[in-house]
């Protein structure tokens, strides 16, 4: 089984390179930048890396970032991603960042793209592409996104498209209107988290007010049968991440999870890691809570797979070519 899983080529569609910042690494940039962190040792801070929902999750998850201080440190930390997904048999990669955790701790935009772009280019020498979406933090102002989107100007040829991230709960979509609007008008492509913590509502606005071409999560669409049958019909990619869901309490165990019960709706599903540095497993751990956890066949799991690919913003060549691949 593990060779099968690792051998099928998939794309992860839903990965924050800032959750990939595994203990060790964290520790290295600590030392390296002269960061004082209050954790003596790997096996102290992976303690530290524990939480109740959402919120406590993130208050860690952005004082780790802090560590994160030059243009190295962000392209150690995407490379180190990159070779993991290469070996579970990721072929495509489209990676969120927040520049809004960098550039309010005074990190300059340049160093956070340099980089990760960098490590972007280094894609294809690891068998491999991969492109870049930057994602704006719900729980700040629109206004605050306008001004990240017109400092990023300079740098919009070196990204895919605009994400929306962070607190869901009393952050609605609708908040972000505009600023996803001037994001299309730029010729991004656009995503955002809705539907994980936030009513099935927000899936509605995503697609509705924001343009949303993915949706983020997702899990909540099951709530509203007129929208599940919405976003089955018009095959909206939902990018799961069953691991991470079980971490955050969205279900208790991986065998309650609602992913078959989506793709018996035939919801457009794929599988993907969120932040596998704190939800225990990246996208191949992910893969096997399919087939151990989930009972799913190797003909279901192949399918999430190819979904994955389909559902991808690579060039019509490049996913035409992938899922031409023969299957293991």
């Amino acid at each position: 089984m593990e060779s099968f899983l690792r051998a099928l080529p998939k794309a992860e569609l839903h990965l924050h390179i800032e959750g990939t910042l595994e203990p060790e690494l964290m520790l290295d940039l600590a030392r390296r930048n002269g960061v004082e962190v209050p954790y003596g040792s790997v096996e102290e801070a992976r303690s530290a890396y524990s939480f109740t929902d959402l919120q406590s999750f993130l208050d860690i998850y952005y004082r780790a970032a802090d560590v994160l201080r030059t243009s190295q440190d962000f392209y150690d930390l995407a490379v180190a991603y990159l070779q993991r997904a290469a070996a579970d048999g990721v072929v495509r990669a489209e990676i969120f960042f927040d520049p809004q955790t960098h550039t309010a701790r005074g990190i300059p935009l340049e160093v956070v793209f340099d980089g990760l772009s960098a490590a972007i280019d280094a894609a294809p020498s690891m068998g491999m592409s991969a492109g870049l979406i930057m994602s704006f933090l719900r729980h700040l102002s629109e206004k605050e996104a306008f001004t990240t989107l017109e400092d990023a100007g300079p740098y919009l040829d070196r990204i895919i498209g605009i994400g929306l991230d962070s607190s869901e709960t009393g952050h609605p979509p609708t908040k972000f209107a505009r600023v996803f609007s001037a994001a299309r008008d730029a010729g991004l492509h656009v995503v955002a988290h809705a539907g994980e913590e936030g009513p099935p509502d927000y899936i509605r606005q995503a697609l509705d007010v924001l343009g949303a071409e993915r949706i983020d999560h997702g899990v909540r669409v099951l709530e509203d049968a007129a929208l599940t049958r919405r976003v089955a019909d018009e095959a909206v990619p939902l990018t799961v991440c069953p691991l991470s869901n079980v971490a955050l309490r969205v279900v208790d165990t991986i065998e309650e999870h609602m992913l078959p019960a989506m793709l018996a709706a035939g919801l457009n599903v794929s599988v993907n890691s969120d932040d596998p540095a704190y939800f225990g497993g990246y996208i191949g751990a992910n893969y096997r809570a399919l087939s151990e956890g989930l009972k799913l066949s190797d003909e279901v799991v192949a399918g999430v797979a190819r979904a994955s690919i389909a559902a991808s913003f690579a060039e019509p060549e490049e996913i035409s070519r992938l899922l031409a691949s023969p299957a293991p």
